[in-house]
């Protein structure tokens, strides 16, 4: 598809998109006696990059742009039959087209993209609460925040802590966790949105998952950091404190990782942690492998995908 005509297409609306949507049940799940295969994709602090870096982009010249990805993500659905398109949040803020459209076009088209879930970051919240419950009718897809209360704001009721998607049996968990705003965010952006732990608020939802849920795999969707040195809780301490968790999908930090790295959790097991820099450079490729009658898979292969293929 050419790049206009994608942007055209996706400002005019997104009526006849057909989202890949959940495969199978868990009574496929409890019969299963084939491997199943399960490919996540995923992207973190897009920053209202809808076109590439221009040629004189320095660092990252040529690289981006969300028609190129829509064309990636398209080639491995056509190749993978069990695909989860994640983002680890903000996807608004850092060109004119957010000036202009107020994330308007950002939400329109990642779900002609078919994403399955994204988080909030900070920035998605710079045209203030009104301004993001604005553009949610747009956004096709559903943003998970699990520590974040919007009850006494006019988002309440608008976002889930978490989701269970099921894929040729395989049921899988996925939640988001958000950073502190307050010194992040103008006062005003964030109103009364209650800042929640996440450590406490992880271990909730992943004992629901593990539990009553019954989940295979336990993905969060977060954006608080990879690393940091002070003892503000970052995704390295995330997974070394909270078990049950198999992957965590960051943002916030720009953190260009050439390969997932594993973090020890308190039940011995590890988690993985991956996070794909910014601005849409890169798309993140995991597979994983599910046995039968195995309670968790495990990761076949990881890749990071530049976003420079022509369309």
């Amino acid at each position: 598809m050419q790049r206009r005509d994608f942007l055209r297409n996706s400002l005019l609306g997104t009526a006849g998109l057909t989202v890949l949507g959940a495969l199978g049940s868990t009574a496929e799940a409890a019969g299963r006696k084939a491997p199943v295969r399960l490919t996540i994709l995923h992207t973190n602090d897009m920053h209202s990059r809808i076109e590439p870096f221009p040629d004189n982009g320095g660092q990252w010249a040529g690289l981006g742009g969300m028609a190129r990805r829509a064309a990636l993500i398209a080639g491995v659905r056509a190749q993978e039959p069990n695909v989860l398109l994640l983002d680890s949040g903000d996807i608004f803020q850092g060109t004119p087209y957010f000036n202009f459209f107020g994330g308007e076009l950002e939400y329109k088209l990642m779900t002609r993209m078919g994403y399955d879930a994204s988080t909030l970051g900070n920035h998605d919240f710079d045209n203030g609460i009104d301004g993001l419950l604005r553009q949610l009718p747009n956004a096709g897809f559903p943003f998970l925040i699990a520590n974040y209360d919007f009850a006494k704001t006019p988002l309440t009721g608008k976002f889930q802590p978490y989701k269970v998607f099921v894929k040729q049996g395989v049921r899988v968990g996925v939640f988001g966790l958000g950073i502190e705003l307050a010194g992040l965010v103008a006062d005003k952006n964030f109103g009364q949105t209650q800042y929640l732990d996440p450590v406490a608020q992880a271990r909730e939802v992943v004992a629901r998952l593990r539990g009553p849920e019954k989940c295979d795999m336990v993905i969060c969707l977060s954006h608080l950091g990879y690393k940091y040195e002070s003892e503000k809780i970052d995704d390295r301490k995330l997974a070394a404190q909270v078990a049950g968790i198999d992957l965590i999908l960051g943002g916030h930090t720009h953190t260009f990782m050439d390969a997932p790295e594993p973090i020890k959790g308190p039940d011995g097991r590890a988690a993985l942690i991956n996070q794909v820099g910014w601005s849409g450079i890169n798309l993140g490729r995991l597979d994983y492998e599910f046995l039968p009658g195995a309670k968790r898979g495990g990761l076949a292969s990881a890749a990071v995908v530049p976003v420079r293929e022509a369309c």
